[in-house]
């Protein structure tokens, strides 16, 4: 199986700690998130990994070489320019839909109890072209889902704006929060180079994307009621995922 890990990211949240590291290697429990997500991913069964990197990529890239996780690991480059995370889906996707096989997208920064290996068998027999891993966890951003669990939307409950523009609920459509975990078939790669010209840029964010996609492709959840789950993107749930893996 094959996985591709966001790790480009900027955390600029994690200030002052990203002013001289990469976001992708800040410690929990003395373990850079990149490793026990790596870690994560080999004990699941997958056997190859994209990693994509940007800010002080030399120092992820360094990482992946003086440790073996057991993994077929290859880098997506992005240091010339942060191509956002769909961008950076569709760059890392030419290296991983060569066998026809759909793969998993993980965020680096989420730490879950996520059934990885049984969430790619789920997709595998629900025939979708995209699953979006959610929960019933508190969040202020949510997607909407019809009855048939069929992406229709997105809800900023802070401020009630809803996307695409126009969008409005119906009756027996439902809202959970996104995982940061999502499976892509391999005709998803065409979809986003697709998009990419028609918006005339190579550098989007994957959820408008998604929201495009869903009037015409089949984009769905596999929601997991029980799914613990920590975004260690914050300060705050850094602290607290250092309470769970303390020294570990």
């Amino acid at each position: 199986m094959k996985a591709f890990v966001l790790a480009a990211g900027l955390g600029t949240r994690l200030k002052p700690w990203t002013l001289s590291h990469p976001k992708a290697l800040v410690p929990v429990g003395g373990i850079p998130m990149l490793g026990r997500v790596l870690t994560r991913l080999k004990d699941e069964g997958f056997d190859e990994v994209v990693v994509n990197v940007h800010h002080f990529s030399g120092q992820i890239v360094d990482f992946l070489l003086a440790h073996d996780f057991g993994l077929r690991v290859r880098v997506s480059d992005e240091s010339g320019r942060l191509l956002d995370t769909g961008g950076g889906l569709l760059q890392a996707a030419k290296m991983l839909v060569d066998s026809g096989a759909p793969f998993l997208v993980h965020n680096v920064d989420i730490l879950s109890d996520a059934p990885l290996a049984e969430l790619m068998k789920i997709h595998r027999e629900s025939g979708r072209d995209i699953s979006l891993v959610t929960s019933g966890r508190e969040s202020t951003r949510k997607l909407v889902f019809d009855t048939d669990g069929n992406l229709r939307g997105w809800h900023n409950l802070t401020t009630g704006e809803y996307k695409p523009e126009g969008f409005h609920p119906a009756p027996g459509d439902h809202e959970a929060a996104f995982s940061g975990i999502y499976i892509v078939g391999p005709s998803v790669k065409g979809q986003l180079a697709a998009y990419s010209g028609r918006i005339g840029d190579d550098r989007f964010p994957v959820m408008d994307f998604f929201l495009d996609a869903a009037k015409k492709n089949n984009i769905g959840e596999i929601k997991l009621d029980k799914l613990n789950l920590i975004d260690i993107g914050k300060p705050d749930t850094l602290r607290q995922a250092e309470g769970l893996f303390p020294g570990s």
